[in-house]
């Protein structure tokens, strides 16, 4: 099988997943590093090509040593040398280095290298690192440059103890000349735990913004732009709801607002300079009433944004096209001390008015909201329940002792898994302890099982399925489709619309027709909010035909839409209000949509907003699942504290029917700083708060017998069992709640 490294023009940052069947998946940051030290710890020989071409072979091309390239116009980015890969027929040609016995199992390793393209008339092109441990796999194309050396950078871990390894560059089309300056494979080292942010003499709840009720004029604030300030009356006076969730008592508004005029560009609006008045890692609500004057064409959308230290920030964001007043909410939180930022309104049109009343910004109180939680979480996941023992042999009850243990709860908590974690038997082990659903990360997607026309690829869907049901853990089929076009693989991308409309039929015929009664859910077009592959090119009845012909040859499985930003505002074109109205017209066209799936990745998450989210799409009546839950931070005390935030959230909420994270593994996850568990193993502090939490929703109750020969307690829906003492037995039985609003009697015959 082939791991691909993968790299783009200016950006070198890939998280690679290794084991006998695997995928890459890459996060990319903007570097400017300097030289890459070779170190004697380095897995390559010869990395810098100081002792010329020796340890190196080229993979069905020719390598030539260098010190400078075109008339001295390329020159080494460090050291005195570098290579090239000419001749090259084929885009698997390239440099290569068998490192077979130089790399150990199940240890980080971090992979550098940098390089570059030459050829004529191509500024730009494909170039990846692919680690080759036995048959080929599926590949992924990102840019490198011929400006300039790039430097990609990721890390890979192994799981078995191939027969061979080799690693080698390769991607771009033929004729194009692949430069490397160094490669260099070492251990990832090991970065220090996280300390936990502490954040002193925290107003939670206090606005930090100057003068939000108008009272003394337009004083603290100043026009961003050559746009003129004024105030108005006329607003409401009640807090935005999301932000009266957030703060309880509250006093009224004042019903003024700013009304900016002169707008000459979009960008104009009221501002105000809060760069004193903000602590590191709190948690900061953003909550406004806004709205637009005359003139508008369209819809219009309108932004509370932030300028940290010249950086855009998103803080929240609302689109309409009337003249009545508008909730804006959102959220952020500054992780690095700033020098300035600086909040301001934005967003209509050149020459549209812009009015804005009551902006608030204030750190979350968290734990205030946490209580309320538990409060709801114990009316919606919880059931009274009474054991009626008969046949008591002793008269004297107060001898007879019960204690009730839950072993399992029944709400649905998943991960998503990969082949390649099938391979670490502590992955496995955590995932089979700890979770009751999966879905796979691509494995069951189009571009994997059919990445060529009329070449399948159903083997390592086959084994994930066949693992999670050997330990009874329920399975979402995620994804049939996938409005995004660049998820879809280019020989679907290159068919007309007949052939289109045939390879759309064949694959619903093809998978559904597999695995029939074997996946729960399906998620039958991923991202429709997002994209538009498919009606595009086979018109509006596409989406909907493909829930039906789903159900026709399925009828097991639970039809999700799919999508994500649902839940957080941060984007317009993924409101609840959006994802509703797409629902419906779903349903008008006959789609049997059976499941609402908000993705979830999330960042600084805020409750009420969540909530808020959550409620609105609770009015259709679908159940709602969380499908790819993910926070990230590198801290993973914030880390562990975003995560309890949205699950205590899905917990309490009752159209929440269900969990999944879009795994819990590093290394094994495709966004980085989101895991529980370190690459090592090593539960982290994100992990053991998951854990915490997943104790805390097991009910255990101890006491006696009653008068009535019952025992009565209140506890979560799942799997109890119960032991019976008395002084002449012992007694041990299972039993089951089930979610229901009367008492749950459970007979016990003794």
């Amino acid at each position: 099988m082939e791991i691909l490294f993968s790299s783009l023009a200016l950006v070198s940052a890939v998280i690679l997943h290794l084991g006998l069947f695997a995928e890459s998946i890459s996060v990319y940051q903007a570097t400017d590093t300097g030289p890459v030290g070779a170190g004697d710890d380095n897995v390559i020989l010869n990395p810098r090509f100081e002792d010329g071409l020796n340890n190196w072979s080229g993979k069905g091309c020719k390598i030539e040593l260098h010190e400078s390239m075109e008339d001295g116009k390329i020159f080494p980015q460090s050291g005195k040398f570098f290579a090239s890969a000419t001749n090259r027929t084929e885009i698997w040609n390239g440099i290569e280095q068998d490192i077979t016995g130089r790399v150990q199992r199940k240890v980080a390793y971090q992979v550098t290298a940098v390089v570059r393209i030459h050829v004529d008339n191509v500024t730009s092109a494909g170039v990846q690192i692919t680690l080759w441990l036995q048959e080929p796999d599926f590949r992924e194309h990102s840019q490198v440059t011929d400006k300039d050396w790039v430097q990609l950078q990721g890390e890979f871990l192994l799981n078995g103890f191939p027969s061979r390894l080799v690693i080698y560059l390769e991607g771009p089309s033929p004729g194009t000349d692949i430069l490397v300056n160094s490669l260099v494979v070492k251990r990832a080292e090991k970065i220090p735990a996280s300390a936990r942010p502490i954040s002193k003499n925290a107003t939670f709840g206090g606005n930090i913004i100057e003068n939000s009720y108008l009272d003394d004029g337009t004083t603290g604030w100043f026009p961003l732009g050559n746009c003129a300030l004024s105030v108005g009356t006329g607003s409401p006076h009640v807090l935005p709801p999301m932000a009266r969730d957030s703060l309880g008592t509250y006093e009224s508004l004042s019903g003024r607002y700013i009304i900016v005029t002169n707008r000459s560009d979009s960008w104009m609006g009221p501002a105000q300079m809060i760069t004193d008045k903000l602590k590191l890692y709190l948690t900061y609500q953003v909550s406004a009433w806004v709205r637009i004057g005359p003139g508008a064409t369209g819809p219009q959308i309108v932004n509370v944004a932030l300028s940290v230290d010249s950086q855009w920030i998103n803080g929240g964001e609302v689109e309409f096209n009337d003249d009545k007043w508008h909730e804006i909410g959102g959220f952020f939180r500054i992780e690095k001390q700033p020098s300035n930022v600086m909040v301001y309104v934005q967003g209509p049109a050149s020459g549209v008015d812009l009015l804005v009343s009551g902006l608030q910004i204030f750190p979350v109180n968290r734990q205030v909201r946490f209580k309320y939680l538990k409060k709801q979480i114990d009316k919606i996941r919880k059931r009274d329940i009474i054991l009626k023992f008969s046949r008591l042999e002793s008269s004297n009850t107060v001898r007879n002792s019960v204690k009730v243990r839950q072993i399992k709860n029944s709400f649905p908590l998943g991960s998503c898994v990969t082949r390649t974690g099938m391979d670490n038997e502590k992955f496995v082990k955590f995932l089979v302890k700890i979770f009751n659903w999966a879905v796979f990360e691509n494995e069951l997607k189009w571009s994997w099982t059919e990445p060529q026309e009329g070449k399948f690829n159903y083997r390592d869907a086959d084994e994930l399925l066949d693992l999670c049901k050997s330990y009874n853990i329920e399975v979402r089929g995620h994804c049939i489709f996938w409005e995004m076009e660049y998820a879809i693989q280019s020989w679907v991308r290159s068919l007309n619309a007949s052939g289109l409309m045939t390879a759309v039929q064949n694959r619903l015929t093809g998978l559904l027709t597999r695995y029939k009664v074997k996946f729960r859910h399906y998620d039958v077009n991923n991202e429709m909010l997002h994209g538009s592959f498919y009606p595009d090119r086979l018109g509006n009845d596409i989406r909907a035909n493909m829930f039906k012909t789903a159900r026709e040859l399925d009828p097991y499985a639970t039809l999700f839409v799919n999508d994500y930003h649902i839940e957080d505002g941060s984007d317009i074109r993924s409101t609840p209000e959006k994802f509703i109205q797409q629902i419906l017209d779903l349903q008008k066209q006959g789609a049997p949509v059976g499941g609402i799936g908000i993705q979830g990745h999330i960042d600084v998450p805020v409750g009420p907003i969540i909530c808020s989210a959550l409620d609105k799409l609770g009015t259709l009546g679908i159940p709602i699942w969380f499908t790819e839950l993910d926070v990230s931070c590198p801290n993973e005390f914030v880390r562990a504290d975003d995560l309890e935030v949205v699950l205590r959230e899905a917990f309490a909420h009752p159209a929440v029917e269900g969990v999944i994270l879009w795994g819990f593994w590093e290394l094994y996850m495709s966004l980085k700083n989101a895991h529980l568990v370190n690459a090592d193993g090593k539960i982290n502090a994100a992990g053991k708060r998951f854990l915490s939490l997943k104790k805390e929703w097991l009910s255990h109750a101890s006491g006696y017998i009653d008068e009535l020969g019952e025992f009565r307690f209140r506890g979560f829906h799942g799997t109890y069992n119960v032991e019976f003492v008395s002084t002449t037995e012992k007694f041990n039985m299972t039993f089951v709640v089930d979610q229901g609003e009367s008492p749950l009697v459970v007979s016990i015959d003794l």
